[in-house]
Order: structure tokens, then C-alpha cells, then sequence
């Protein structure tokens, strides 16, 4: 076993005082000082890997010249524009280019700060969308128990887990459903049948509520907090069968899954589902500033304007679509559709899934799509994977742990030798914390 210690209490200013830390500070709370490829360092100089690309988000590394060249290149030319009087050059090409990498029939692309953002825009947009057709009733959204959508307070209403009922009641008219994953975990439903299942109890849901006061269904197509749960292979697809029969707007999250996170650039054509809103952020700028954009089908973005002519989206935030957010994620999508990236990870993926699958054994089972990964681990200890996360990072690996599971997501940039330390080093801390064995 190889272990290093934390980073010393002398590494952190003497007073914290002043800092709303993101999670509880702790012993294992990390004062981060610079990146490099897929490694970090902190004030300590203690070196980690990241095999999470920082949270879904650093696909290219931390050191990516051709994104850092076009953010600087940017902030020398035009660091922001009024945005109530007209937009830039960089926020017109990216919105192009997502539309151009998205499924067939998207065809605009509104863009924002984050992902809590693009899921409140979607929401606003399936409500107007169904006023414009006159059926200003059709108000009320599904979403999944235990999905996760944000951190405001719609995008939090959304988010149908009891650790955010803290914030007191949510936006009125939001309905929970189950997700197939739930209905194996919780009444043991064979994976088989746990689609078609969890597509029939969501219409059912929609009768029960009145087709004609369902404005939405917003759905994570691969369930993060539920450790990386992939449907059955024809659950998306009912879905979009249960939404077109009874009028419903399908909304695929795609904050985690997307960018080319599943292998190719959404989710979405992985699974062959089109929804009619795609909500997308994390990688879409490689890490390099916060952004994220709603993407919409013609019919959506209809509402929004002339027809063939340029459309319009308000009320907006005041860095939506600014020159170097754009920037970056113009740089980022250029990479990634001219750099061979799609075969890359394709390539990564075949490698680095026979080995994970390998070592975590009958200790878990492992759920793979592209370079996303979820381990559901196995003995039913409810904090097992905050443990087997810690283990990790106190080897030097970021992995995220919760509940009864850990999830990676390596960078796109990777190399096969990095790979094979994330996997022997899950080994080491699956052997620690669950027992060694395959």
C-alpha cells in the first residue's frame, strides 16, 4: 500500500474565516497551488491524479495551449460586451458549432454560466413553448428521485433527493418518477424489464397528473447520483414515446453525459433518442471558464422568433454568452471535432474498461459508457464509497465517493500509462476498504 500524507494545516492561510467553502472543510480538504496534463498539485507540492477530469469538466488536461491561446488571444481583444445592446464573435461561432455537433434537427443554441442555468432556461422554455401553442395550463415538470439537476433553487426543485428538503418546499408543480435503476434497487425488478417498467409508470404519472398540465419530463439519460446508472436499451427510447403520445417535452440533462463524455458528443446519439430541449455544460470549455447552453429543436426555437431568422431567449444573465467564455469554448468544441478526439476516447475507453472491470471484480459491478464510469459497490455499507474515495485520494487519485458508489471520468487526454494507476490504485483501495479478492 502506498499512501502520502495530507497536505499539513500549515499549508492553508492562518484564517479561513472569510471563505464559504463549497463542501465542509475537513482533514482532507485540498489547497490547491497548479495542473499539469491530468495532475494536480497542492500547497503541500503533494502530487494527484485526476482521474475525475476535476468534476466531468477538465477533458483536456489542465494545460491545453490551444484553449488557454484562444482565452488569451480573446481577453486582449474583447474581455466583455454590452449585453444588452449585441453579442460577439466567439458566442455566435460556438452557438454554430454546438448546433453543427448536436443530433439532427437542434438547431439553436442558447448560451449561459452553468449548468443550474441551462436546466431553469429549459424549464422556462417548455412553459413558454406550450403558452405560445395556447395551453398555457401545461406548467407542471417530472423529474427522478435521486436524479440530480443543480444547485439553484429550480434547478434544486428539480433534484428529487430528501438531503435538499433542508432549503424547504420546492417550486410548486414539480412531480417525481422513478428511474428504472430505483425500481431493480429498491423492489428488485430485473434490469430486463426495469425499462419498460419505469417508461409505463411515467405515463401513468402523466395520466394521473393530466396530460394537459405536463409541460416537461427533464431526465439524466446515465443517472449520476445514482452512481452512474445506464438504462435498459429501449428506455430512452419509450420515453420519447410516452412524451410525444401525451404532448410532453422531453429534456435531456446532459451536464455530466455530454460533450463527448459517452463517446460521442452527446448522450443523446449514443442512445439514438432526440429530446426536444438538450441541456449541456461541464466539458463544453474544457474547464477553462464557466459556461453551458440549452440546446433546442426547430420546434422550440420557433417560439423564439421569425421563422429562419435569428431567435431570442429572455431574461438572460449579465456573463451569458460573454467573449471568453465563448472563447473557450469555441477553442474546446474545435478540439474536440478536429483533434480526433471521438476515437480517442473510443480507443481509452476499450482499454481502461476490461481493467477496471478486472479489479473491482465481485466487489461491485461496474457501469461503463465511453469514459464515464460508476462502480455500485456490493455488502451494503451506506458509506462505503466516501471510503473507498478517501482511500483513493490518500494515494493521490481524485475519484468521487458517495453512498454505496464511486464514479470516474478520466480526461480525454489520458495516456494508457496513467490509466493503469488509476486502475491499480482503485485496486489498492478497494483491497483496503473492502477486502482483496476479484
Amino acid at each position: 500500500m502506498t499512501t502520502t500524507p495530507q497536505a499539513p494545516l500549515s499549508s492553508w492561510p492562518a484564517d479561513l474565516s472569510a471563505f464559504c467553502f463549497e463542501v465542509p472543510h475537513s482533514d482532507e480538504s485540498l489547497l490547491f497551488e497548479s495542473g499539469k496534463g491530468v495532475r494536480l498539485s497542492d500547497a503541500a507540492g503533494r502530487s494527484y491524479l485526476d482521474a475525475l477530469s476535476g468534476v466531468f469538466v477538465t477533458c483536456f488536461g489542465y494545460d491545453c495551449e490551444p484553449i488557454v491561446r484562444a482565452v488569451t488571444d480573446q481577453l486582449r481583444t474583447l474581455p466583455f460586451n454590452p449585453p444588452l445592446h449585441g453579442t460577439n464573435r466567439s458566442a455566435l461561432e460556438l452557438a454554430r458549432a454546438l448546433v453543427d455537433l448536436a443530433p439532427p434537427g437542434i438547431t439553436a443554441a442558447k448560451l449561459v454560466n452553468g449548468g443550474s442555468e441551462s436546466v431553469e432556461a429549459a424549464v422556462r422554455l417548455a412553459r413558454l413553448y406550450h403558452r405560445s401553442h395556447g395551453n398555457p395550463g401545461k406548467v407542471k415538470v417530472l423529474s427522478y428521485y435521486h436524479g440530480y439537476h443543480g444547485a439553484t433553487f429550480g434547478s434544486l426543485s428539480l433534484t428529487g433527493r430528501p438531503d435538499v428538503t433542508r432549503f424547504g418546499p420546492g417550486l410548486p408543480g414539480i412531480v417525481h418518477v422513478w428511474p428504472p435503476d430505483c425500481l431493480e434497487a429498491f423492489w428488485d425488478v430485473p434490469k430486463e424489464e426495469s425499462g419498460a417498467l419505469a417508461a409505463a409508470m411515467i405515463e401513468r404519472t402523466i395520466e394521473a397528473e393530466g396530460p394537459d398540465s405536463v409541460a416537461a419530463l427533464v431526465m439524466e439519460p446515465v443517472i449520476h447520483l445514482r452512481g452512474m446508472a445506464i438504462p435498459s436499451a429501449d428506455y430512452l427510447t419509450r420515453v420519447r414515446e410516452v412524451c410525444d403520445r401525451h404532448g410532453v417535452l422531453l429534456v435531456f440533462d446532459e451536464i455530466v453525459t455530454g460533450f463527448g463524455r459517452t463517446g460521442q458528443p452527446f448522450a443523446a446519439q449514443t442512445f439514438g433518442v432526440t429530446p426536444d430541449i438538450l441541456c449541456v455544460g461541464k466539458g463544453i470549455s474544457g474547464g477553462y471558464a464557466p459556461l453551458a447552453a440549452v440546446l433546442m429543436a426547430e420546434h422550440i426555437a420557433a417560439v423564439l422568433g421569425d421563422a429562419g431568422g435569428p431567435v431570442s431567449f429572455a431574461p438572460s444573465h449579465t456573463y451569458a454568452a460573454n467573449p471568453l467564455a465563448s472563447a473557450a469554448g469555441l477553442a474546446a468544441v474545435t478540439l474536440f471535432r478536429e483533434g480526433g478526439y471521438p476515437d480517442r476516447i473510443r480507443e481509452l475507453s476499450a482499454y481502461t474498461e476490461p481493467r477496471l472491470r478486472d479489479v473491482v471484480g465481485e466487489r461491485g459491478t461496474l457501469r461503463a459508457v465511453g469514459l464515464l464510469y460508476g462502480v455500485k459497490l456490493a455488502g451494503g455499507d451506506e458509506r462505503i464509497g466516501e471510503r473507498v474515495a478517501s482511500a483513493c485520494l490518500r494515494r493521490g487519485l481524485i475519484i468521487r465517493g458517495q453512498d454505496d458508489w464511486v464514479v470516474l471520468a478520466p480526461a480525454f487526454v489520458t495516456t494508457t500509462a496513467e490509466a493503469d494507476e488509476i486502475v491499480r490504485v482503485l485496486g489498492e483501495a478497494l483491497d483496503e476498504v473492502c477486502g482483496a479478492g476479484r
